[in-house]
């Protein structure tokens, strides 16, 4: 079930830039038999992101959202001048998955935006691959 869904323009809009998003989802972990971690949900979620012709960027790593550790996957597609970022960071709670997931016109703007995730007290951090 979808919680929030915001976009920067209505989703049936065109526009010559990437229609920025914030998705927030959750499902029943019950709909998942085997799933026992955040990081197992991608399994299903980077298949279905494929099959919408996005290649993954960085596999699922390790993401802080304040008091609550998620794990976070990136992922693009290219749509001809312009490419999409796609990132979701998930977390399982009570029964649930719950998603995460930020589209974007760069890297720059969704790690912008996922990076003020967050659930307590304090900064957001986390653990890129990209660096060393």
């Amino acid at each position: 079930m979808v919680l929030l869904a915001v976009f920067e323009r209505p989703p049936e809009a065109t526009g010559r830039t990437v229609n920025s998003a914030v998705v927030i989802a959750a499902e029943s972990v019950s709909a998942y038999p085997g799933l026992k971690t955040a990081a197992d949900y991608f399994g299903p979620l980077t298949e279905v992101t494929l099959s919408k012709g996005f290649k993954v960027v960085n596999e699922p790593f390790d993401f802080s959202g304040g008091a609550n550790q998620l794990v976070r996957g990136d992922f693009s597609k290219d749509m001809g001048t312009l490419t999409m970022h796609q990132s979701s960071a998930v977390v399982l709670k009570k029964g649930y998955v719950v998603s995460f997931t930020v589209i974007g016109g760069s890297e720059d703007e969704v790690d912008e935006l996922l990076e003020k995730l967050s659930f307590g007290l304090g900064s957001p951090t986390r653990k890129n691959p990209k660096t060393k």
